[in-house]
């Protein structure tokens, strides 16, 4: 645990980059996906995932259409 009692270690980054060298998050890459939401299914902040604004964006809209698809839980609890 860092300090204050929130975050620790390093940030953790799925943003990959094509052939082109553009970044791009696929929303079919679940287990990726997975890693960057909290054990409740929040999606996690900038400050903890490392993205800029822009593949933040990109990061919340590939994990909004991977839930849509069932890929991925809106929550963790099972009703």
């Amino acid at each position: 645990m860092s300090r204050f009692g929130r975050f620790s270690g390093p940030p953790v980054k799925v943003i990959s980059t094509s052939s082109s060298g553009v970044p791009f998050v696929d929303y079919r890459d679940s287990d990726s996906l997975r890693r960057m939401m909290s054990p409740n299914g929040k999606i996690l902040g900038r400050k903890r995932t490392g993205l800029s604004a822009a593949d933040q964006r990109k990061l919340a809209q590939a994990i909004k259409r991977a839930r849509y698809m069932s890929l991925l839980p809106y929550t963790s609890a099972t009703l």
